[in-house]
């Protein structure tokens, strides 16, 4: 009977170490899952730190351009102030100069004005006018001193009065010149002129080549253009609103070099 429980202890004792031996013991599952953890965890961590670390080098990257751009703000501002220090006295001193030439271009555009008024006294007032406007002498001269209808070619009377303009501006400084020719709203087709943009122009240049070449202005100093019938001074319902708007303007203006440069100062 001994012998038989004996036998059967071993056999119980083999079995139970054959199955111990055969599957992971419940430590063992624990281990495993606390390693898996942990691991699970270093990657995590490691997934932390590196973002952590490409956080700090783009901060890194902004201080470095928050730095350059505070270092350009602050040359800046040592740049205003050190200008700001001399600009009460020197601003005084260039707004003085800016209203003297202002003034002594004033004065030299009223005596233009009063010099070609005295030359050309003769002619009346639908064949010519002197005027000043936005600092500029207008002389503005009627088709019937200077054309016949439809024609560009200059007439006696007109090349007499522009010889005496040409006078006063030959003996003017500084002066540029503008000739505009303008037309009424009548449309005009000829084999010459193909419409009043044609025969306001073709007038204007027949008004500069009159004050170069027979009175020796300077043509660097004159310009001729067109205006066609776009720019009239009357309403072109009447025979007298058509016929003011028949002119050539010679418009003198003053030279604004010096002008220039004390802005640019």
């Amino acid at each position: 009977m001994k012998k038989s429980f004996l036998q059967f202890a071993v056999i119980a004792i083999t079995i139970g170490v054959i199955v111990t031996s055969c599957g992971p013991s419940k430590k063992l599952v624990e281990s495993r899952s606390r390693v898996d953890r942990l691991q699970n965890d270093s990657a995590s961590t490691h997934s932390q730190l590196n973002d952590c670390n490409t956080l700090v080098k783009n901060l890194n990257n902004e201080k470095v351009f928050l730095q350059s751009e505070n270092d350009a703000a602050q040359k800046n501002l040592k740049a205003i102030n050190t200008q700001s220090k001399m600009t009460i006295a020197d601003q005084a001193i260039r707004l003085q100069n800016l209203q003297n030439l202002i003034q002594s271009q004033k004065d030299v555009m009223n005596k233009l004005k009063n010099s070609i008024a005295g030359a050309l006294m003769n002619y009346s007032a639908d064949e010519l006018s002197v005027t000043i406007k936005d600092g500029n002498v207008y002389v503005s001269m009627q088709e019937k001193l200077l054309f016949k209808s439809g024609s560009d070619v200059v007439d006696p009377k007109g090349k007499e009065a522009l010889g005496k303009l040409a006078m006063v501006l030959n003996n003017t400084k500084d002066i540029n010149v503008l000739i505009e020719g303008h037309t009424d709203n009548v449309p005009i087709k000829t084999n010459k002129y193909k419409d009043n943009w044609d025969l306001s122009t073709a007038r204007a240049t027949s008004i500069v080549r009159v004050l170069t070449k027979d009175n020796s202005f300077n043509p660097n100093r004159i310009t001729a253009a067109g205006k066609g019938s776009f720019h009239p001074v009357q309403p072109n319902e009447t025979v007298e609103g058509r016929a003011a708007n028949r002119r050539t303007e010679v418009i003198l203006s003053p030279d604004l070099k010096e002008l220039f440069k004390i802005l640019d100062q």
